[in-house]
């Protein structure tokens, strides 16, 4: 599992993950935590264009970092930095994305196939303000707007039970539990009229359109942290881990790394440093 968050402001968006990856077995046991797989990606080097992933690490024998990467050598040929449209950089990717997974997962049930999600972020050539798309496979596999333009706000994926009862102050599992419960109420118009009436008292807004840059920064990493610290106490392995990643993408900056981990020793590649930072 992973927690994977992305907020948006008016100023920018915000990239934020942890770095755990689960093996799992057949029958969805977990057989391994690994601690850093790489979930955030820049999708066209020196352009404000970004990607945040969860679910699925890999696709056959290539991790989703490295499909990212190949997705962006193809569109570094193609694209034209002064005119481009983000929706249109998100639908290439569905599409390269797709065919990857239709060829590994194209035997197995759509039922059984496993969850991949993306969150394509950033902005379109003379944009003023930051887009973001969804793609979940294999349900959803064209890209469509979280929200409208105007509009900022905060959205987490993976394992989001903790974050859910922090930020919305209920369980993921609140419209299961009432329609297991449905006895307890005259009918399902009150039921549905109770779970509307809880959500909309008992949620938080923490995300303003004037917020600034920096505390949306430390905000979404003291929500990595906190899904961390919830996974390594609740029962059961700890999937969601490892050092904490995150970006930010605005429109005059680009693409930028705050936090990042590397495989490899900096003071020993100091040749490839400057080319590193932009990946």
């Amino acid at each position: 599992m992973t927690i994977a968050i992305n907020a948006k402001i008016h100023e920018g968006v915000v990239l934020a993950s942890d770095s755990a990856t689960t093996l799992i077995d057949q029958k969805g046991g977990v057989i391994n935590v690994y601690e850093h797989a790489n979930k955030i990606f820049n999708l066209y080097k020196g352009l404000p264009i970004g990607a945040i992933t969860y679910g699925l690490g890999n696709i056959g024998h290539a991790s989703i970092a490295t499909l990212a990467k190949d997705f962006r050598s193809d569109l570094k040929t193609k694209l034209k930095p002064e005119n481009y449209e983000l929706e249109s950089i998100a639908i290439e990717f569905g599409e390269f994305i797709h065919k990857k997974y239709k060829e590994v997962f194209k035997d197995t049930p759509i039922e059984k196939q496993p969850v991949l999600g993306f969150v394509i972020a950033g902005y379109s050539s003379g944009s003023d303000l930051p887009e973001e798309y969804q793609l979940i496979y294999p349900k959803m596999t064209s890209p469509s707007s979280l929200r409208p333009l105007e509009e900022v706000g905060l959205t987490w994926n993976g394992e989001i039970e903790p974050l859910t009862r922090l930020i919305l102050g209920h369980g993921s599992h609140l419209q299961k539990s009432v329609e297991r419960s449905i006895d307890l109420f005259k009918g399902k118009k009150e039921a549905q009229d109770f779970i509307k009436k809880l959500q909309m008292e008992s949620q938080v807004s923490i995300i303003s359109p004037g917020m600034p840059l920096q505390d949306v920064i430390n905000l979404a990493e003291y929500l990595v942290e906190t899904a961390i610290n919830f996974a390594k106490y609740r029962p059961g392995a700890q999937t969601v881990g490892g050092p904490i990643e995150i970006a930010v993408i605005t429109r005059h900056e680009g693409f930028k790394w705050i936090k990042r981990k590397h495989y490899f020793s900096t003071d020993l590649n100091n040749h490839k440093s400057t080319e590193q930072q932009k990946i």
